[in-house]
């Protein structure tokens, strides 16, 4: 399979049968993706949370493209209520189809998408995805802080690919975001959520360097990762 960071959170899986998976798809207004919607045309859609730099471009590329949005069952509901195409899971609950297997998983955040008038509406809670793909096990944290759990993802057998917040502010830092990467026994780890807004600026590269070695994944924004 390939693994792509696109800048922020934004993921793209492209399987090794062509499936492509896109995890939060903030395009629209994030200033360090290579994306553009229009280019976007995955067959699921993973939304962590209802943030909208995790939401994003959601419903603009499920309805353009018969993607099928995987997201905790309130955010689901809220998605599917507007004509997409969706499979609300709770914690520890899975999706299966055709070999994959996506597995919600919590996160420790909040959860709400701001409204016209100022207010915010809640949609469930936080959430990460433990992901079996090619014989592969990937974890998203998501947004979260980092919590003693995280030994438990894949039932404490590690993970080939971690995908590790580092930002700190609305997110686990690096020192936190190394220990949850020992947590989860990760083979490979790849930081996301940071330098996109100035709260979240951080060196990603003393990140990777106090990984052990050959651990980090130092991944361009854009760049294809073959695992």
């Amino acid at each position: 399979m390939k693994l792509i960071w696109h800048g922020h959170s934004v993921i793209e899986i492209i399987t090794n049968n062509d499936k492509d998976i896109l995890i939060d798809p903030f395009i629209t207004d994030n200033p360090l993706t290579d994306l553009r919607v229009a280019d976007c045309h995955p067959d699921y859609i993973l939304v962590t949370h209802a943030h909208h730099d995790h939401l994003g471009d959601t419903l603009e590329i499920a309805k353009k493209s018969d993607a099928k949005v995987i997201a905790i069952a309130e955010l689901a509901a809220y998605l599917g209520n507007r004509g997409v195409d969706t499979e609300g899971l709770n914690f520890g609950g899975s999706f299966r189809a055709g070999g994959l297997q996506f597995k919600l998983v919590p996160a420790w955040h909040t959860a709400a998408l701001p409204q016209p008038d100022g207010s915010s509406l809640t949609l469930g809670a936080a959430a990460g995805f433990e992901l079996h793909i090619d014989g592969k096990t990937l974890y998203d944290a998501g947004d979260t802080a980092l919590f003693s759990d995280m030994k438990l993802i894949n039932h404490g057998q590690g993970v080939d690919v971690a995908l590790l917040p580092i930002g700190d502010y609305f997110t686990m830092g690096i020192e936190d975001a190394l220990i949850a990467a020992a947590f989860v026994k990760a083979r490979h780890v790849l930081p996301i959520h940071y330098d996109t807004f100035p709260q979240i600026k951080q060196d990603s590269q003393r990140f990777i360097d106090n990984l052990p070695e050959n651990v980090g994944l130092k991944v361009q924004i854009g760049q294809a990762f073959e695992l």
